[in-house]
C-alpha cells in the first residue's frame, strides 16, 4: 500500500512550542509597551482637543456669570 500521508505538513512539538512562545512574547510587547502609548495618546488628544476648542469658544457654563 502507498502511504497517503504527507509528513512536509506535519509540524514537530518543538516548532509548535517555538511559536507559541514566540506569540507569548509579541502578545506582552503589545499589551504592556503599545497599548499603553496609543491611550495615552488618545487621552492626550482628547485633552488636547478640549483645552483649544475652550481657547476659541470660551469656557463652558451659562454666558454672562
Amino acid at each position: 500500500m502507498v502511504d497517503t500521508l504527507d509528513n512536509n505538513d506535519a509540524q514537530p512539538n518543538n516548532a509548535r512550542e517555538t511559536g507559541r512562545r514566540e506569540e507569548l512574547i509579541v502578545f506582552a510587547v503589545i499589551a504592556a509597551f503599545v497599548w499603553p502609548v496609543i491611550a495615552v495618546g488618545v487621552v492626550g488628544g482628547y485633552g488636547f482637543l478640549v483645552w483649544m476648542s475652550q481657547l476659541i469658544l470660551g469656557p463652558p457654563g451659562p454666558p454672562g456669570t
